[in-house]
């Protein structure tokens, strides 16, 4: 069984272009979540004794099942998120490419491996494996229902864990679909279980004593609520929380490629995007010439639920009143609006606002926004644009478009920031093998990569002596034995260095 208990109380989740009933599903209270949590650890303890060869073949079976039915996936996220048909299937792909990479290098990271034993301990064999949590919680975000949860849901499955998965109350169908393809794969124990609701079901999942780790997306507020119910049971937590990032365009840069890339990373996904462009910082020279162009792009782009529409409608409808608050701060302030403005909130759409001038204060500039809006900035040189674009207390991904690849490079590292794309949008999200995560209040931990298997696995050391030599960990020590170990360390570590 995927899907938790059913319960008497349910909810809808709601078509957000259209406010049609996309579904109905039950609200898991505790009891639910416990017995989900429960199948789970008997889940975990076959899908672990499996072994690496076994769980591989399942996950790309898993991937298999999911590529089959990528357009009826597609279409779900399309019903509960609104977002283009083509952005969904975009997002399913890239959630299968995360799959695919998971399942096939689980074990070369996580597997065993020797480890040299340094000389003092010579005698010794020593070996590192990963193993396993036991069962793993995920509670996913709705403005990338399939990619960003799968990002938890691949790896850890990957890594030997059974997961129990709650979708966010806008998109439960997206949740319930995976389940559904993953136990016609793997029908013989639920390794992944979903269990619906809103808040409540979240805490309960993150609150139970039954769950080894917390893999949380949303909002740092909301983050802050559940590492506290984690906090209860000292159960470890990865959270990705968002951001304000930056887009640095160089004197050097393409211009056309710049703009283009800017107001996809601003405007795709209604700006629904934890690492979407929210403020563009353009040196002088060339800051004219990138304003004319971006903001010819942007009276392009026109928000709806048809085909032809270049983005969907603000997916949570208490977001509007926090995109139109920051335009209006941002124009009461000084701010000017070169497409846009105030107006251009019209529920449940957002159509494009560029903004300039804004000063540094406004909450545009300060505070995560997530709509179709950004803030243009114009500075003296690179050193400035980095130092405003790390003005701030997030710290997720970040762009920069630059003729110069060492200007480019210095500029990337010296970003605050988990991951920074150069001369192209969020390149690093496509990439299974790169780790996906920020700082500050964009959260900690990773999800992706190498690092991503190693955050749902426990380190374990083993050694096991070869062969008897001095014992200097026994009463029995002699003083001519530490008269010779002392000799061998200052023969090896004494010597002074130079430069």
């Amino acid at each position: 069984m995927s899907v938790a208990t059913e319960s008497t109380e349910t909810f809808a989740s709601l078509n957000p272009a259209t406010g049609e009933v996309v579904g109905e599903h039950p609200v898991h209270d505790a009891a639910a979540v416990a017995q989900a949590l429960e199948r789970a650890r008997e889940a975990a303890g076959w899908w672990r004794a499996l072994g690496w060869k076994e769980r591989r073949l399942r996950l790309l079976n898993v991937k298999g099942a999911l590529t089959r039915n990528l357009n009826r996936m597609a279409e779900v996220i399309h019903q509960e998120t609104g977002k283009p048909v083509q952005d969904a299937q975009l997002e399913t792909i890239m959630a299968i490419s995360h799959l695919d990479w998971a399942a096939r290098n689980a074990r070369k990271i996580l597997g065993p491996r020797t480890v040299y034993p340094g000389l003092m301990a010579i005698n010794q064999r020593c070996e590192l494996e990963y193993q396993p949590l036991g069962v793993v919680g995920v509670i996913g975000p709705w403005n990338y229902p399939i990619f960003t949860p799968m990002g938890s849901i691949a790896y850890a499955l990957a890594a030997g864990n059974a997961v129990v998965f709650k979708p966010s109350e806008f998109t439960p169908g997206v949740g319930l679909l995976l389940a559904e393809l993953v136990e016609g794969v793997v029908p013989e124990h639920p390794v992944l279980q979903v269990v619906t609701g809103l808040g409540p079901t979240g805490a309960a999942l993150a609150s139970s004593p039954d769950v080894d780790k917390i893999a949380f997306t949303g909002s740092g507020r909301t983050a802050k609520r559940v590492m506290a119910a984690c906090a209860e049971n000292l159960t470890p937590i990865v959270a990705e929380c968002g951001g304000k990032d930056a887009c640095i365009v160089d004197s050097d840069a393409d211009l056309d490629a710049a703009a283009d890339a800017a107001l996809w990373g601003a405007m795709s996904n209604a700006g629904q995007t934890c690492i979407g462009v929210e403020r563009i910082y353009v040196l002088d020279d060339v800051y004219d010439r990138f304003l004319g162009k971006i903001t010819e792009k942007a009276k392009e782009l026109r928000p709806g639920f048809d085909r032809e529409a270049a983005y969907g409608p603000i997916t949570m409808p208490g977001q509007l009143d926090v995109i139109e608050r920051h335009i209006k701060d941002a124009l009461a302030k000084g701010g000017k609006a070169v497409v846009g403005g105030a107006e251009s909130v019209r529920k449940p759409y957002v159509e494009p606002v560029v903004l300039t001038d804004v000063p540094d204060d406004s909450s545009a500039v300060c505070e995560e926004t997530f709509g179709p809006t950004i803030t243009v900035h114009r500075v003296k040189d690179l050193d400035e644009a980095v130092e405003k674009a790390n003005r701030t207390s997030y710290g997720l991904a970040g762009t920069i478009f630059s003729g110069s690849r060492s200007r480019a490079m210095d500029a990337a590292r010296r970003m605050r920031s988990g991951m920074t794309s150069i001369n192209a949008f969020a390149a690093f999200a496509q990439v299974a093998a790169l780790p996906f995560g920020g700082v500050g209040e964009s959260g900690f931990g990773r999800i992706h990569g190498a690092d991503g298997l190693r955050e749902f696995a426990r380190p374990k050391a083993i050694t096991r002596q070869r062969f008897a030599t001095m014992n200097l960990t026994s009463f029995g020590r002699t003083e001519k034995e530490m008269a010779r170990v002392l000799g061998l360390i200052n023969m090896i570590h004494g010597r002074r260095y130079k430069r």
